[in-house]
């Protein structure tokens, strides 16, 4: 009884305490310099300002974000990137999905709690490749149960991405074009670290610190060093791990390590933080890229700027390895296999595109939280077809265990989020280059489970390699699993799930009334994906381009594009000489020399007499030309 009454004491205590955080985001675009480079006036910002604000909670809080789009010319959203959102499916803030795009003039209000998660997580656009001209900030849950807490006395949040001069418009209208047809991605101008290029981290001497580092790139996974500082990581994407110490790590797009560093006690020395492109991502390399960014781990403000750290070879902690400390359930089998193909193809456009299966996805007319919702019954709402056909929607039961098999089809690496879960990493493929064919994974083949894996909500497969993960289908909602190379999502490299459709109709979600004022500035949210009511027709359907004709091929597709070029070129150039006015060359020569035409005349009728006469004729079968015999 007593243990009862202090259960309900603990669970009024937390309501009690819990707080509201209220935000208001005028979404604009402002002016900024973030690598020194270049100014420019199009950086998406935050009320006039750039950076986007950190967001700091603590577990159980309430977080409400009102976002309003001041923009002239794009629409936006908002995604708070590893929240599972138990109850609120409605605020995970994808465009297509689970909300309508805010355009011009419409405001949304995202409303939510955290209930059942700390740690180290971020928020960003989801529209359009977006969030790459900036609009991107930290969310930090506090967790006053932090196993770790006499660990350390002061944190850090350590934000890195990377950073183009051109926004995202003039970025996609090259990237998916026909012009380049092996899907090439643009290459960024630099690395950034807290926003800005060459940061500083001012750290007392003697001091242990929670460093919470975040990849808010859209782009380039890189490496991470501290010149002669150990780090010790102790969470993933929000899920703490046991202790382990390590010099260096690499972390893709979207992923976050919490790590604890000891200072030195001295103050005498500045040291380097060091930031690398993982190089191999990239198609090219500019002679004018810099690969490693030095930033400066600040003891003493009066000392030298650090030098560059280097290292003789790039050995980072494998994450696969790492064990959770709290008590997460390896799933021993599973109820529902998905094995997915990831390819990188063209269509008949010519565009390159990215696809699962050989589908590449495409957003619905009416995002499929809004079709779930709206279906005529729960039958229906469990039927897969209503979602679209380029929605590659996938209906999970309750509570089912559900495997994904991803086999990489592709020569790069690629980091996938799974939204709404941690996901159980059950095995990993090794990295595999590019020299042999892609090697699937092989269910029969031996293998050895760990005894307690890895859990996180954002994972790399290796090149032409394969991972396998699962998790427990116990979040009803609709969730996107996706590649977070922002490039590759706009190629399409993503599918939907569509968790208990059932459990999510019987909640009736409160949608609240911005939520459906902005999908009735965009054409409803009730209907298939088609916008239809009768929920089995498709007609009219957002769908991809159709297919080459088999046996093209990229390398085929430029070959063709530059030999049309080509011809083309050589077309215009054939008739604008024809057409142009050329002078008799004769009269061009004389001109030039500014020589007496009639005395040159009377010149050339001498000698030509002279060379009649040596001869006694003339080559009849050539009258103008003059023949001579040599002296011997």
């Amino acid at each position: 009884m007593k243990f009862l009454s202090s259960l309900a004491i603990a669970g009024l205590a937390s309501t009690v305490f819990a707080k509201e955080h209220y935000y208001h985001w005028n979404v604009t675009y402002v002016s900024g310099n973030p690598d020194g480079l270049l100014e420019v006036d199009d950086i998406v910002g935050c009320n006039g300002e750039y950076p986007w604000p950190e967001i700091r909670v603590e577990k159980g809080d309430r977080v409400v974000v009102e976002v309003y789009n001041g923009l002239d010319n794009a629409n936006t959203s908002v995604h708070f990137h590893g929240l599972f959102q138990h109850g609120t499916n409605q605020y995970d803030g994808v465009p297509g999905l689970t909300q309508c795009q805010i355009v011009p003039g419409q405001t949304l209000i995202y409303n939510f709690t955290v209930p059942d998660q700390v740690g180290t997580y971020w928020y960003h656009s989801h529209s359009n490749g977006q969030y790459m001209d900036g609009m991107r900030g930290a969310f930090i849950i506090e967790d006053p149960d932090d196993p770790y807490k006499a660990n350390y006395t002061q944190e850090k949040t350590i934000a890195l991405a990377e950073w183009y001069h051109d926004n995202i418009f003039t970025l996609t209208e090259s990237f998916l074009d026909l012009y380049n047809p092996t899907g090439a991605e643009p290459i960024p101008q630099n690395l950034l670290m807290n926003h800005f290029m060459n940061a500083t981290i001012e750290v007392e001497p003697d001091t242990d610190y929670l460093f919470r580092i975040i990849n808010m790139g859209g782009f380039v996974s890189q490496y991470f060093w501290i010149e002669d500082h150990d780090m010790t990581v102790i969470a993933v994407d929000g899920v703490y791990v046991k202790p382990n110490t390590t010099d260096m790590i690499y972390i893709t797009a979207a992923q976050r390590y919490d790590v604890l560093v000891h200072t030195k006690n001295q103050t005498t020395k500045n040291f380097a933080i060091m930031q690398k492109f993982d190089d191999t991502m990239l198609d090219v390399i500019p002679d004018e890229l810099l690969l490693n960014v030095t930033n400066n781990l600040q003891y003493n403000k009066d000392a030298d700027w650090p030098e560059e750290s280097i290292v003789e070879e790039l050995d980072f902690l494998d994450d696969f390895w790492l064990t959770p400390l709290e008590d997460y359930e390896n799933y021993d089998s599973y109820d529902h296999q998905i094995t997915i193909d990831v390819v990188m193809d063209n269509l008949l456009n010519g565009v390159n595109y990215a696809f699962f299966n050989n589908i590449t996805y495409v957003a619905p007319k009416v995002n499929t939280l809004g079709t779930v919702l709206s279906a005529n019954t729960s039958e229906l709402a469990l039927n897969s077809e209503i979602y679209g056909s380029n929605t590659h929607a996938i209906v999970l039961q309750k509570d089912e265990i559900v495997e994904v098999v991803l086999n990489n089809n592709d020569t790069g690496k690629h980091p996938f989020h799974l939204h709404g879960h941690v996901f159980e990493v059950y095995q990993r493929g090794p990295d595999y280059g590019d020299e042999d064919e892609p090697v699937p994974y092989n269910e029969s083949a031996p293998y050895t489970p760990r005894e307690k894996s890895l859990f996180r909500d954002t994972l790399y497969v290796n090149p032409q390699s394969h991972f396998v993960i699962r998790f427990k289908a116990d979040n009803p909602g609709v969730w996107f699993f996706h590649c977070h190379i922002d490039w590759h999502l706009l190629q399409g490299l993503a599918l939907t799930f569509v968790e208990d459709p059932v459990g999510i109709r019987e909640k009736e979600a409160d949608l609240g009334e911005t939520w459906k004022e902005t999908c009735e500035a965009c054409g409803g949210y009730t209907g298939n994906a088609a916008n239809n009511t009768d929920f089995l027709d498709l007609h009219g359907e957002n769908v991809q381009p159709k297919d080459l004709p088999a046996g093209f091929t990229a390398r085929g597709i430029v070959a063709l594009v530059f030999s049309c070029v080509a011809g083309v070129l050589g077309c215009v150039t054939i008739f604008i000489y024809g057409m142009a006015d050329i002078p008799n060359i004769e009269e061009r020569v004389v001109k030039d020399l500014n020589i007496d035409e009639r005395q040159l005349l009377a010149e050339f009728d001498e000698d030509e007499d002279e060379a009649v006469s040596s001869t006694g004729s003339t080559d009849p079968k050539f009258p103008d030309t003059v023949t001579h015999t040599l002296e011997k």
